[in-house]
């Protein structure tokens, strides 16, 4: 989108900050460095002399981008009642995750706090740069943070004239991501090569962390026992990672996915890491877990992307580089830090306390169950998949039987009226009447009112 003005600039810092901006930038570049839908980037210098990029928010993005999600959601939602895909596919979950990203993008604090947590990890580091944020300086509608000066990774022949090394940065982008999601837990989410910098004192720097992925302890602890379960070949343990990694609905054939798993394995184990891309690798993932309904929590799917993200930086810096070539050396890590007596003695304890707090809480629990009891408001919801089957079959046997009874009974009773009409020959009150066709006619109807209903009941 084109960008907006200097004075329209100007006047939402000083909204933002209730003084003239000159009170707070000694310099301001009217003309922005990077121009976006969300926002724009001028460069500037603060009164107390740091060069600083200041993000500002468009004029009116926030109503727009509203009334855009909730066309987005609608469309899902109509989408969703016509076409059983959209769910096996987690188009849905996509488009939520998709809007709360979005949305974390318009508040500007959110992304200061993001960049905050993602340079904690780099504080000692020679080899990465992520810029500090000016909290003072800063809202949800501004973001000041150090200038960071630099050449893009998409832009390889400056690169080279510059004297970088392309398969260093390359290198140096996996470990550094590698870092953010095993060790940090948070990890840059859309690490293109305009998000990333080769500084002159030969730094990779990471800009905008308007969307970044989250991977909790538990997650972290999944995604190794996967990477063990491969080394072991083991695919009991692949199986346990991956239904602990999603949620598990609608599948109850493991032996398939069994089988899958197995594939999998197979396909990537004894193959050179350098023959190996992580894209193909998570697209048979992804697609396993399509098939056989596991919903995959929308972080993992972030991390996907991400991944995807930078291998394809990495390769178009040093097309033999392999993301797996540099994966190894953490796969071997998190087996070492799983294994180490340090955490298997935390989770030991971890385990004494939460066993303890259930005891401790076990007579609290009784008393209330005993209550509910007492009280007559205990429900019990029991289900037993093939009860429905076994309900149907016996509905089937009982209406066979009960159109055969009829059958013999009709059978009986006509029977009877030819038998006595042929012995007898005095007159009598059924003589005057049509008694057998009568009896015949009801008795049919019977017989087609029953058929027609056990027929329509579809459990014949």
């Amino acid at each position: 989108m084109p960008p907006f003005s200097a004075t329209e600039s100007l006047a939402i810092i000083e909204q933002e900050f209730g003084m003239p901006a000159a009170e707070l930038l000694e310099r301001f570049d009217e003309k922005p460095i990077a121009a976006a839908s969300i926002g724009q980037v001028h460069k500037g210098r603060l009164v107390t002399g740091e060069a600083v990029a200041i993000k500002i928010q468009r004029p009116g993005v926030v109503p727009q981008v509203e009334r855009d999600l909730d066309i987005l959601k609608n469309l899902t939602a109509l989408a969703q009642r016509h076409w059983p895909w959209v769910s096996r596919y987690q188009i849905p979950q996509m488009v939520n995750e998709f809007s709360r990203s979005i949305r974390a993008e318009l508040d500007y604090s959110i992304e200061g706090r993001n960049m905050e947590k993602i340079r904690r990890q780099f504080l000692d580091s020679e080899e990465i740069c992520i810029p500090t944020v000016h909290w003072h300086c800063s809202t949800s509608r501004v973001l000041t943070m150090d200038y960071v000066e630099g050449v893009h990774l998409n832009r390889l022949e400056e690169l080279q004239q510059g004297g970088f090394e392309p398969r260093e940065i390359a290198e140096r982008l996996v470990n550094a991501m590698l870092q953010q999601i095993f060790s940090g837990g948070y990890f840059h989410a859309d690490p293109h090569p305009g998000n990333l910098l080769a500084t002159r004192d030969g730094k990779l720097a990471f800009i905008d962390f308007g969307m970044i992925g989250r991977l909790n302890a538990e997650m972290r602890d999944h995604l190794s026992s996967l990477v063990i379960a491969l080394m072991r070949r083991s695919n009991e343990g692949m199986l346990r990672a991956i239904l602990r990694m999603g949620l598990l609905e609608e599948t109850r054939d493991l032996d398939s996915l069994r089988t899958d798993l197995e594939r999998l394995r197979d396909r990537y184990y004894d193959i050179p890491f350098s023959e190996i891309s992580i894209g193909e690798a998570l697209n048979d993932l992804f697609g396993t877990a399509q098939r056989h309904r596991i919903i995959l929590p929308p972080d993992l799917l972030l991390l996907g992307k991400a991944l995807l993200t930078v291998e394809g930086v990495a390769i178009s810096l040093d097309p033999e580089l392999r993301i797996l070539d540099l994966a190894e050396p953490f796969g071997k890590k998190l087996l070492r830090e799983r294994l180490s007596g340090r955490r298997l003695g935390k989770q030991a304890f971890d385990g004494a306390v939460d066993l303890a707090e259930a005891l401790t809480g076990f007579p609290k629990q009784v008393n209330r169950l005993l209550t509910l009891i007492g009280k007559g408001k205990l429900k019990m919801d029991m289900s037993i998949p093939e009860m429905e089957i076994f309900m149907k079959k016996f509905d089937q046997i009982g209406n066979r039987l009960s159109f055969s009874i009829v059958l013999l009974a009709f059978s009986i009773i006509m029977v009877g009226l030819i038998i006595g009409s042929s012995l007898t020959r005095m007159p009598t009150l059924l003589w005057n009447i049509p008694a057998i066709e009568i009896g015949f006619v009801v008795a049919f109807l019977m017989v087609v009112w029953l058929l027609y209903s056990i027929f329509r009941s579809g459990r014949f």
